[in-house]
């Protein structure tokens, strides 16, 4: 194992001492927050990461992480702002 990839494996590193995300918490399938939502997405990078080697690793994580947050906007918080808009009334007018 690289170097650089020591830390990711390790689950008694970073991510596996999070105290506070409970540890009976961590294998739930949807998250109850913000915090565990990161923990979970975090925990499905590391597992990326430690089979797709290392630039490319990251470069799919990143173009993946962008890609799924284009994406949420597009599909859920651009028509939620359209309705708030005709509701409301357009702040830019």
């Amino acid at each position: 194992m690289t170097i650089w990839l020591a830390p990711l494996v390790e689950r008694s590193s970073w991510l596996g001492n999070m105290p506070y995300i409970k540890q009976e918490r961590r294998n739930l399938v949807i998250p109850a927050d913000a915090g565990e939502l990161n923990w979970k997405i975090t925990q499905l990078i590391v597992e990326y990461l430690v089979s797709h080697g290392r630039y490319q690793g990251f470069n799919d994580v990143i173009g993946a992480l962008e890609c799924c947050k284009l994406e949420v906007y597009r599909r859920l918080i651009a028509p939620y702002e359209d309705e708030a808009k005709k509701r409301n009334g357009d702040v830019f007018q």
